[in-house]
């Protein structure tokens, strides 16, 4: 069900659809994605609005906000509908500021901590399951192995937090936080942060003349 078909303060019994947008990072996926390969960006689609983790040199958060399907630098490939949520659009959006506050630009890594893990930790504590593999599985594969990949992106054994899942009494760990590769053109977007709540916009793309919006704040 669509936000405008469940507007805050009714029903709460009532469930919005949640969506994993997928998109390709280079024109290779058209011929590898048949076979269960590529190498994605992806980001969570609810209430209107898209979510999605990229990386800077600060630390503070990397989580951003675009249309839904929009996401400038790429090419839109498909939606998969990943389940639905009982949270309200006030609800959904602090726990997205939430998640925000737990993915640091500067904590993003190729292999164990990019685009693909941040929509798989949402995705596992909204509705319990995983992204499909397919989507990070040239991170798994690299994570596995690490032994040859170039020192900069070999893996140590710190974990990466995860979002605290609202329909649940207590914070679990990253479920199999090691995945995907994402290219270094998405690592110099404008990005949000919320550490304490409040919303801004922390750099521009040096690469492409592009603003990503700061979270709505529709008066939530």
């Amino acid at each position: 069900m669509t936000a405008a078909e469940c507007p805050k303060g009714s029903d709460p019994n009532c469930q919005i659809d949640i969506f994993l947008n997928v998109y390709d990072l280079t024109p290779m996926n058209n011929y590898v994605y048949w076979v269960g390969l590529g190498i994605f960006h992806s980001g969570i689609e609810a209430h209107g609005a898209e979510y999605a983790f990229g990386a800077h040199d600060y630390p503070t958060s990397g989580v951003f906000e675009v249309d839904p399907k929009q996401c400038p630098g790429f090419t839109f490939r498909r939606s998969v509908h990943l389940g639905t949520t009982s949270l309200n659009a006030a609800e959904f959006r602090s726990f997205m500021e939430q998640c925000a506050d737990e993915y640091y630009g500067d904590s993003y890594h190729l292999i164990v901590k990019n685009c693909n893990h941040f929509s798989d930790d949402v995705c596992r504590r909204l509705t319990g399951k995983p992204i499909p593999g397919w989507v990070n599985r040239l991170a798994r594969v690299g994570y596995m192995c690490n032994c040859l990949l170039p020192e900069g992106l070999q893996v140590t054994a710190t974990e990466a937090p995860g979002c605290q899942n609202p329909n649940a009494e207590s914070v679990s760990e990253f479920a199999e936080g090691k995945e995907m590769v994402e290219s270094e053109s998405d690592q110099e977007r404008a990005l949000i942060t919320a550490p304490s709540g409040n919303t801004q916009t922390l750099m521009r793309d040096s690469f492409k003349e592009v603003v990503f919006k700061p979270m709505k704040d529709d008066g939530l």
